[in-house]
């Protein structure tokens, strides 16, 4: 698949906090003694299932919710607040704990900016505006940009066991970006206080091709 227009809002949160919200097994992951929540926006394109069989559409919008998470053992990796998609076949996921919601989800650009929306269904109030701007290009990356943006395990929970699904695609171009507009409850949502106001951001055309290995349990 393919990962485009993609923003992240990633904001700083006291690691007890999101702790609390971890399933066993997963500790948070901390940068200067700090937990970060990331949203990220973005459209998904030329999915192939196995890697062969196309399956449509062929570009659909995705937002994540996302913190920052390792095993006991050092491993660095993705735990999923919510996944809102509005492919129906993603939510096959669910079988694996993944936690994909369905939603109803907008991408547009006007300029340098774009502006992302979504609602999400069967959940009154549970949605989100976002707008910002692209700006200068990182042609260094902090050792922060690094932490947040190359992540290559996702985990997920099902069953009482935690699984592990590897993620590989080149490392992300990023520009800094600026929130131009954003009103969320997603956070809320996942049972996180009010984020702070201002966020850091990231803004990418996207990477591509993005391939995922076949999950397997964490032993």
């Amino acid at each position: 698949m393919r990962w485009e227009r993609l923003t992240m809002v990633h904001w700083r949160y006291e690691a007890e906090v999101v702790q609390r919200l971890l399933p066993r097994g997963l500790l948070v992951d901390r940068f200067e003694d700090r937990a970060w929540v990331s949203l990220t926006p973005f459209m998904m394109s030329s999915v192939r299932g196995l890697g062969v069989v196309p399956l449509p559409p062929a570009a659909f919008p995705e937002t994540n919710l996302r913190t920052y998470v390792r095993l006991p053992d050092g491993r660095r990796g993705l735990w999923f607040f919510s996944l809102d998609v509005t492919a129906p076949y993603l939510l096959a996921g669910r079988a694996l704990g993944v936690r994909y919601r369905s939603a109803d989800l907008t991408v547009r650009e006007r300029g340098a900016d774009t502006f992302y929306g979504g609602r999400r269904r069967g959940a009154e109030g549970v949605g989100y505006r976002l707008g910002v701007r692209a700006g200068a290009p990182v042609e260094e990356k902090s050792p922060l940009d690094e932490w947040l943006t190359s992540r290559w395990v996702a985990f997920s929970r099902r069953a009482g066991l935690l699984w592990l699904t590897p993620v590989d695609h080149e490392p992300w171009a990023l520009r800094r970006g600026t929130v131009r507009e954003l009103e969320q409850t997603l956070t809320r949502s996942a049972g996180l206080p009010d984020p702070e106001p201002s966020p850091l951001v990231h803004v990418s055309p996207g990477v591509g091709p993005v391939r995922l290995g076949p999950p397997r349990p964490v032993l």
